[in-house]
C-alpha cells in the first residue's frame, strides 16, 4: 500500500429525479459525495446511478448513524469490514447492487481499500472489483473533521413555492414534484408568511403570466425573512420541463463537479458541455399553435467530457421549443433560440 496520503472532503451532489413517460416516478435525491484528491469519487466509478449513505433527505438520527459508521464508531454493516459507499437511490436493498469498500484504521490513518460492486453478502473482488480505484490513505483528523462538520451544517431546502395564474398547471406541477420527493406548495401572496416558513423553500417558481410587480413583492418578502431561494421563471406550461427547471435550480453541486455544465440550442443544433463521462438523454418539448405539447427524444448516448454538437431537426423544433438534458447526476434546460 502506498504511503502517500489522499485528501478527503465532502461536496453536495444530486441524483436527478424524473417523471417517466409510463407514469412511474424516479426519486430526486440530495446527498453528500466523497471528494478524494479534489475529485468526486462517484465520477471516478463510471456512470453509476447511485447515492452515498450521506443523504440529505433522511432524518438527523439516521444521518448521524451513517456518519458514526463511517467514523468506525460502530461495527461494519457488512462482512469482512466492508461498508456501503454508494447504493441504489430508490431503496437500501443490497440485491440492487452497491459499491462497497473495506474501511479500517491503521495507526493515525483511515484506509479505504478493495472497492467492489456487491450484490451478495460477499463480493467477488476478482470479477467485480474496481481495480483502478484506491487504496486511499486519509489523515484521520481531516477525515473526522469533514464528516463531523456534516452534522453541524444546515440541511438543504427541498421545498419549492409555486406562484402563477393557472391553477391546473400549478396543481399538476406540484403533484409531479411531490411524486419524486420534492415538497411543493402553491401560493399567490407571501407577504404575511412567517420568516421561518419562508426559510424552508429552496426555490420559487413564477409562471410566465405573473406580473413583474408581483414577482418583486415575493422577492421582497423573502429578503425580509433573510431567505435566499433560487428564483425560476417557468419556460412553458409543460410539466416535465418545469420539473427539470426546478431540479436544476435546487442543484447545490459545485459547478466544477457537475456532469452537465452547459446547454445551448438553435433549431438546427444543440451544444452540450459534459464534465464527466455519462449517459445523457436529450428531450425536446414543443408547444404548437393550439398549445398542445409535443415531445421528441433526440439523443440517448454515453458522452465523453467536452462540448458535443448534436444535430437537430428544425421541423421538429418549429415554434416555441425547449430542450432538457438529463443524466443520473443532474439536469439542465434551455429554450431553443431562433
Amino acid at each position: 500500500m502506498s504511503a502517500a496520503y489522499a485528501t478527503f472532503g465532502l461536496a453536495p451532489a444530486m441524483r436527478a429525479g424524473d417523471v417517466c413517460g409510463n407514469g412511474s416516478p424516479q426519486l430526486h435525491r440530495d446527498f453528500m459525495d466523497f471528494v478524494v484528491n479534489g475529485r468526486p469519487l462517484l465520477l471516478q466509478l463510471a456512470d453509476l446511478d447511485a447515492v452515498s449513505p450521506l443523504a440529505s433527505d433522511v432524518p438527523p438520527a439516521i444521518l448521524g448513524a451513517q456518519v458514526r459508521s463511517l467514523l468506525l464508531e460502530t461495527d461494519p454493516p457488512l462482512a469482512n469490514g466492508r461498508y456501503v459507499v454508494y447504493a441504489c437511490p430508490e431503496c437500501e436493498d443490497l440485491a440492487c447492487g452497491a459499491v462497497t469498500a473495506v474501511i479500517e484504521r491503521l495507526g493515525d490513518d483511515i484506509i479505504w481499500r478493495d472497492f467492489a460492486w456487491q450484490t451478495a453478502p460477499l463480493p467477488d473482488l476478482e470479477r467485480n472489483g474496481y481495480h483502478g480505484i484506491g487504496p486511499f490513505r486519509f489523515r484521520a483528523d481531516e477525515y473526522r473533521a469533514a464528516l463531523e462538520q456534516l452534522l453541524a451544517d444546515e440541511p438543504p431546502r427541498r421545498r419549492v413555492l409555486l406562484i402563477g395564474a393557472r391553477a391546473a398547471v400549478l396543481g399538476k406541477l406540484a403533484a409531479a414534484l411531490r411524486s419524486i420527493g420534492i415538497g411543493a406548495d402553491i401560493a399567490h401572496d407571501v407577504s404575511d408568511a412567517m420568516p421561518d416558513e419562508l426559510m424552508t423553500y429552496g426555490a420559487v417558481a413564477f409562471g410566465r403570466g405573473v406580473p413583474q410587480d408581483e414577482r418583486a413583492a415575493v422577492r421582497a418578502a423573502f429578503a425580509r425573512a433573510h431567505a435566499h431561494p433560487a428564483y425560476v421563471i417557468g419556460l412553458a406550461p409543460i410539466t416535465p420541463l418545469l420539473v427539470a427547471q426546478l431540479e436544476q435550480a435546487l442543484d447545490r453541486t459545485p459547478p466544477a463537479q457537475r456532469r452537465l455544465t452547459r446547454l445551448l440550442a438553435t433549431p438546427d443544433e444543440a451544444r452540450l458541455t459534459v464534465g464527466a463521462t455519462c449517459r445523457v438523454r436529450l428531450t425536446a418539448y414543443r408547444l404548437d399553435r393550439l398549445h398542445r405539447v409535443h415531445t421528441e427524444e433526440v439523443l440517448d448516448a454515453t458522452l465523453d467530457p467536452g462540448t458535443h454538437h448534436v444535430p437537430l431537426d428544425a421541423h421538429v423544433l418549429r415554434g416555441e421549443s425547449f430542450l432538457v438534458a438529463r443524466t443520473t447526476g443532474g439536469v439542465i434546460t434551455t429554450a431553443v433560440v431562433r
